[in-house]
């Protein structure tokens, strides 16, 4: 069935799939120290499995682990296996902030070059966005300053 005309087609890259290949594309680059021999989980699918914790609104890690058995999660975000709490704490808190930076400066790209971003503009010079909180509640121990 086709959209209705008043609702405008989505871009070939700002579709969900573009978006998060985006992402994954960026974290891929993320160094990874950890020692081979005990590798459990991809420095890479670490943080796409965290980012499809945070895309798909679970209100905890352990209630996003119990429903890890749906195959779309997989599938959508390209993961072979997600870390349990402890595991993914240890290996998102390894790694540089500036990684991250990277990806979604990646993504901001995108919506900025379509002008998507246009509407969140606030006294002509500002984006008006809502903020997750990192900045205040991070771990004081592994690499935050």
């Amino acid at each position: 069935m086709p959209l209705p005309a008043e609702l405008p087609m989505p871009r070939r890259f700002l579709c969900a799939n573009a978006l998060i290949d985006t992402l994954r594309r960026g974290f891929q680059g993320v160094p990874d120290s950890r020692n081979p021999s005990g590798i459990k989980y991809s420095m890479s699918g670490t943080p796409m499995a965290a980012s499809a914790m945070f895309s798909l609104k679970d209100p905890s890690l352990l209630a996003f682990q119990e429903r890890t058995n749906h195959p779309a999660i997989y599938k959508l975000f390209g993961i072979d296996a997600i870390p349990s709490d402890s595991s993914m704490r240890a290996i998102l808190d390894g790694i540089d902030i500036h990684h991250f930076n990277e990806a979604f400066a990646d993504i901001y790209h995108e919506l900025q070059r379509d002008n998507i971003l246009r509407q969140f503009v606030f006294d002509n010079k500002h984006y008006l966005l809502a903020i997750d909180g990192t900045r205040f509640f991070c771990s004081s121990k592994f690499r935050c300053k």
